[in-house]
Formats: structure tokens, C-alpha cells, sequence
């Protein structure tokens, strides 16, 4: 699999959110090599805590293939979990999540706490970090800085 490249089409998706004044985070969802489901921050725009990028390309995701088990997908997100999200994945059953940027404040796949190595889930997921490290972190520090002047 391409990691780059998937990861590449996640930012984009961050782009977007960045364009609209969301938190830049963007996702794909990644079956057979073919991107099933896409999202990104939005929050804001539907005031709504549940619109994080994951839970947007999951719900899509879902819906494309018509069931809530996504088993063998791969999630590329620009930004490490959060709880929220890290258990969506577990609950998803997906293979896989690939993510550009540490989350030190929220996440869930080593920054903060480990979800995805947590013992008694009845459901394992791999973890790739660091695809578009320095891509990412800049992309979410530049937004910051932005809200800070």
C-alpha cells in the first residue's frame, strides 16, 4: 500500500477544513488500494462534537459498503485520534490506522494513552505513525498561530 500517497489524499481533506476554519485534520478510509470513505473537521460548521474527520470518513465508509464492519480498511488521518475516534476505529474492526501527526494533548495511539494495544478489546488494530510528520504538524501549528494573533 502507498502510504504516502493515501496520507497525501488525507491533507487534502485537511486543506479543506483548513479553508472553511475548521481544525485542519482530514481522513480517508482505505479498502482494496480504493479510498471508500473521505472527511474532514467540522465541527463548527454543525456545531456538533461527534464531526471529527474519522467519524465523517467512517459514517461514509459505512454507508459504501453497507455494513458497520469495515474489516481489512485502512485509516489515514493527519492527526493521531482521540478516544472518540481510536474507538470508533476498534469498533469498526478496521486493519489498520496511519496517522501524520502526534496528538499530545488528545491522543490515542501512544501520545497520551495506547487504545489501539489496550488488552481485553475483542478487536486488534495496527498502528503506522509519522507518514507526512512534519506536513501535518505544520499544517495544525500554522492554524494555531493563526487563532492566537
Amino acid at each position: 500500500m502507498d502510504y504516502f500517497y493515501f496520507m497525501s489524499k488525507a491533507y487534502e481533506q485537511a486543506l479543506i477544513a483548513l479553508e472553511r476554519r475548521e481544525a485542519p485534520i482530514g481522513c480517508v478510509v482505505v479498502y482494496g488500494g480504493e479510498i471508500i470513505g473521505c472527511g474532514y473537521n467540522m465541527r463548527n460548521a454543525k456545531k456538533n462534537a461527534l464531526y471529527h474527520a474519522e467519524l465523517v470518513a467512517i459514517n461514509e465508509a459505512c454507508a459504501r459498503v453497507g455494513d458497520w464492519r469495515l474489516e481489512g480498511a485502512t485509516l489515514f488521518v493527519t492527526v493521531e485520534p482521540c478516544p472518540m475516534c481510536a474507538g470508533a476505529i476498534i469498533q469498526a474492526r478496521m486493519k489498520e490506522v496511519a496517522f501524520g501527526a502526534d496528538n499530545k494533548k488528545a491522543g490515542c495511539a501512544g501520545s497520551v494513552t495506547d487504545l489501539f494495544n489496550q488488552r481485553g478489546f475483542n478487536h486488534a488494530v495496527s498502528v503506522v505513525r509519522g507518514i507526512m510528520r512534519e506536513e501535518c504538524q505544520d499544517l495544525m501549528s500554522g492554524f494555531f498561530s493563526g487563532l492566537r494573533e
